[in-house]
């Protein structure tokens, strides 16, 4: 078993979103994207992915091959590797998403940022 604080890696840079890799195994890898007031993920795919989302805190616009859905705390979403995804922060709060990946595209993808 392994257990780490989810907590301890939501740093919140003001200059750009940050990623932080929790767990990185076999085809899976566990990471937080933590976002302060006005930042965003680009639009970007993870081909041959499963990839599972999970607003931790805070609010934002996920869009999904174009489709544009506001997401809050706790929401859930499924995106399929082949969609186009991105998001945009749009609270004052800071928000942090909790994601993985099943079946890692390539080693891009597991890198803290």
């Amino acid at each position: 078993m392994e257990k780490k604080s989810a907590a301890l890696l939501q740093e919140f840079n003001e200059n750009h979103f940050t990623k932080r890799v929790i767990f990185n195994k076999g085809e899976s890898t566990v990471f937080l994207l933590n976002f302060m007031a006005g930042q965003y993920l680009p639009p970007h795919k993870h081909p041959g992915a499963e990839v599972y989302l999970m607003v931790l805190q805070g609010n934002g616009v996920i869009t999904i091959d174009g489709v544009k859905t506001e997401v809050t705390e706790k929401d859930v979403i499924l995106a399929d590797g082949a969609e186009e995804l991105s998001f945009q922060h749009t609270g004052a709060d800071p928000t942090c998403l909790y994601v993985m990946l099943n079946k890692i595209p390539d080693e891009r993808f597991v890198q803290d940022i």
